[in-house]
């Protein structure tokens, strides 16, 4: 895939409209015209357009943006919406967080505390 160089995107400046840089396959680098550039990739998934945000430009480089776009784009060949991947994900770490002994003690202790005197340890 040639696409984009570093130097390129450190010279991409904001304009009053945002515009794109496109990378290959789909991934392209969006410039808003508040000096923001996010990493985004436009694709198909059963016949819908899809737009998959992989994070802002320089939080996300150039290599790890390529990286994410080179794992969608497997997960899109095998059948499998990448987005729809990513919030099932998003939502099984929630929840794990959420059940850990840490949170549950928490809670457990927060609703025991009500109207008894504080905890000397």
């Amino acid at each position: 895939m040639s696409g984009l160089t570093d130097t390129e995107i450190k010279r991409a400046k904001a304009t009053e409209r945002a515009y794109s840089m496109g990378d290959g396959g789909g991934l392209y680098l969006w410039v808003k015209p508040t000096c923001g550039k996010l990493w985004r990739w436009s694709y198909r998934f059963e016949g819908k357009e899809k737009l998959m945000s992989f994070g802002n430009y320089p939080d996300v480089s150039m290599a790890l943006a390529r990286d994410r776009h080179t794992e969608a784009r497997k997960l899109l060949a095998t059948g499998i919406d990448p987005m729809a991947q990513r919030k099932i994900e998003k939502k099984i770490q929630k929840v794990s967080s959420e059940n850990s002994f840490q949170s549950v003690y928490a809670r457990w202790l927060e609703y025991w505390q009500d109207g008894k005197s504080p905890l000397v340890m």
